[in-house]
């Protein structure tokens, strides 16, 4: 499975009805998330922005980053945002066995384990690309995992931080998990998009949570 839209087709969203996608509420919530952090250069700069907008979001961590950069992943636990798996090498599914893979996302697990009481159950696989068979046996493992609604397309250099932006504010709606980068790939795209989208998006009356 690789997902590669802005917005994720509803077709796809039921044919793999067993990933989420969007999470319905009448609350008018949607769900800032984050991948590939913690790293200095730019999960910093969001959690200061998110602090600044009283806004929390959920981060998909890399359990080689958290390794790394133990005092930002304390930092975002400490702040009260939510914390996901995102294996410990940022693995490709569609590359790597079952058994590599689930022990890949376990090793991730190990890293957050030393900073807090208890691992997440939350589980986002690196590019969207992963097996049936993973899919499967994570899941038995007691793992939701989080997929997304709006794909921000921080990331890519083909993409412009106007684009960027566009992308997040013409695409979310109520329910939606929306994904940015807090990577140095992502680092233009991202301290342009952000802050205007947070402003857009609270303008709209949207309300932001974490996904548990």
């Amino acid at each position: 499975m690789n997902f590669n839209w802005v917005k994720t087709n509803r077709l796809i969203k039921k044919v793999f009805k067993k990933l989420i996608w969007d999470i319905p509420n009448s609350d008018n919530k949607i769900f800032l998330t984050f991948d590939d952090g913690p790293i200095p250069e730019v999960t910093e700069w969001v959690l200061d922005l998110l602090k600044n907008e009283e806004i929390k979001a959920t981060f998909f961590c890399i359990g080689d980053n958290i390794q790394k950069h133990p005092s930002i992943y304390n930092r975002i636990v400490l702040e009260g945002h939510q914390i996901g798996n995102h294996t410990f090498n940022h693995l490709n599914g569609w590359k790597t066995n079952r058994t590599d893979y689930i022990a890949n996302i376990k090793l991730c697990d190990t890293e957050q384990l030393k900073l807090q009481t208890e691992h997440s159950i939350l589980f986002r696989p690196p590019y969207g690309k992963i097996r049936t068979r993973q899919s499967k046996r994570i899941r038995r493992l007691g793992y939701k995992i989080i997929m997304w609604d709006v794909l921000s397309y921080d990331f890519a250099a083909t993409v412009s931080p106007e684009e960027c932006l566009k992308n997040v504010i013409s695409n979310t709606a109520q329910g939606s998990i929306i994904v940015f980068h807090d990577s140095l790939k992502a680092e233009k795209n991202i301290k342009y998009a952000l802050p205007k989208a947070i402003q857009f998006l609270k303008s709209k009356g949207f309300v932001f949570d974490v996904i548990s």
